[in-house]
């Protein structure tokens, strides 16, 4: 059965560190066999290619892990980068036996290629360990970047004060270097005492603009942005500082020279169950970023991604009018298990609340939704209907949105087996699903008035 989205088979995509050349992305990411369980077997970078998010060519394995002795037993995230030289790794070395023994877990290691695609470890065994008084247990994911300004590279990593998880002591510490050997430590790059760990910290400019993306390591668990016309702050949160809500981790972005794209994944659930909890890694989705007008960003399918899906047929348009009841109308018997769709909405002055029913069992009126509160700013992801209460944990799968009335909303659905994806306004809210209750897709409106128009479906993939 084809699958959009990427996930080799019998693998489970772990954090990917993209890089971007030429048109072209470098998915280097980890592979987890969940053998017997997630981190069973030890891994390092595997590497697929992609110019279009629908083929990739995959090269396997590419940034061997080291033996069960070694300080990168497994290869967490880090970040590639080119020079003249040919590219640079930085990367997490993690050894689970080195705590039982008093040894630091988890320290920062460097790597380089011609190629991109075959890797050879520092002979200088360059090593960035953990600063004293920082967890020796949570040290990972650098990121490095140019400072044209200041004429030197900068490192950025995430990492926690003391050894109590549960204190909100997470922080971004940051080193320079002039040379890529030497790296002399800086401090706290910024500790906002929000969160309890920082995970894939990464720094890009579009514009007049320096983008902080990273990911919450705490209970919210989602990948979150700030902004400054400096690079090293003071940095600002818009109204919406996330790009997706729970079940999207552990993205970072790379630019291609044309596009900038976010690389992030969407989690399993435990025994593949709704009302259950996530586990780590799952199948990768991608976001294309762009920037609005007011310098706050936004995300939207990537378009070539977009235009693999073939058919497509126009659908009816409804016109719904409601007085304090719901109102449905089924637009598809059958999505099948692979779809786009797309459609642009307006609804008028008071309505309460319209929403988007897919997988609908026409029988037992079992289906997954993306319900729109209007007078709540939000945007929910459920099971409708949710009874007996929960049929789906949803903590975490929410957005807020500002809709306003008589106003024109484009929105795109993709539903690609066991994951669906929406996009409504620069906002993205990916969810796993577990069930396959049937194939219908409506709209409703609740109290209110909602149009629709543009309304069209694509079943099939163009490879």
């Amino acid at each position: 059965m084809y699958q959009l989205y990427y996930q080799p088979e019998g693998i489970w995509v772990g954090d990917i560190m993209p890089y971007g050349k030429e048109g072209q992305f470098y998915v280097y990411h980890q592979r987890d066999t969940r053998n017997p369980g997630p981190f069973g077997e030890p891994f390092g970078w595997a590497l697929a290619t992609t110019k279009d998010f629908v083929d990739y060519k995959d090269y396997g394995e590419s940034l061997m892990r080291g033996t069960d002795e070694e300080a990168d037993q497994f290869i967490y995230a880090g970040s590639v980068f080119e020079t003249e030289a040919g590219f640079h790794a930085f990367y997490t070395g993690y050894n689970r036996e080195f705590l039982k023994a008093g040894k630091t877990s988890q320290t920062l290691l460097h790597a380089t290629s011609k190629d991109g695609i075959t890797w050879e470890k520092s002979k200088e065994a360059l090593e960035i360990p953990p600063q004293e008084g920082y967890d020796k247990r949570n040290w990972r994911d650098p990121f490095v970047l140019w400072d044209e300004e200041r004429e030197e590279y900068l490192l950025i990593l995430g990492a926690r004060k003391g050894e109590d998880k549960r204190k909100q002591t997470g922080r971004l510490v940051h080193f320079t270097s002039k040379d890529l050997k030497k790296w002399e430590f800086k401090g706290d790059f910024w500790a906002p005492g929000i969160y309890t760990m920082f995970e894939m910290p990464e720094i890009f400019k579009m514009g007049d603009w320096w983008y902080l993306v990273f990911s919450e390591y705490s209970e919210g668990n989602k990948i979150h942005y700030r902004r400054s016309k400096n690079l090293y702050g003071p940095w600002e949160a818009p109204f919406d500082d996330a790009f997706d809500g729970r079940a999207y981790y552990a993205g970072r972005t790379a630019f291609d020279g044309e596009r900038r794209v976010l690389f992030g994944w969407v989690p399993t659930r435990i025994d593949n169950d709704d009302k259950n909890a996530y586990l780590w890694g799952g199948t990768f989705v991608p976001h294309e970023v762009f920037q609005k007008e007011d310098g706050t960003l936004g995300v939207k399918p990537v378009d070539q991604m977009m235009e693999a899906f073939d058919g497509w047929k126009d659908l009816f348009n409804p016109c719904m009018k409601t007085i304090d009841t719901k109102e449905e109308t089924l637009l598809c018997e059958d999505t099948g298990s692979i779809a786009a769709f797309k459609t642009t909405v307006k609804f008028e002055e008071g309505t309460k609340e319209f929403s988007i029913r897919f997988y609908k069992d026409e029988e037992t009126e079992v289906s997954y939704e993306y319900r729109f509160f209007v007078e709540e700013n939000k945007v929910v992801f459920n099971k409708c209907p949710n009874y007996p209460w929960y049929q789906c944990f949803n903590i975490g799968l929410e957005r807020p949105i500002k809709l306003e009335a008589d106003k024109e909303y484009e929105i795109c659905l993709i539903i690609d087996q066991d994951i669906s994806t929406l996009y409504i306004n620069g906002t993205a809210l990916n969810a796993r699903l577990c069930d396959h209750p049937g194939n219908g897709l409506a709209l409703t409106v609740t109290d209110g008035t909602l149009e629709a128009k543009n309304t069209k479906i694509a079943t099939k993939i163009n490879k």
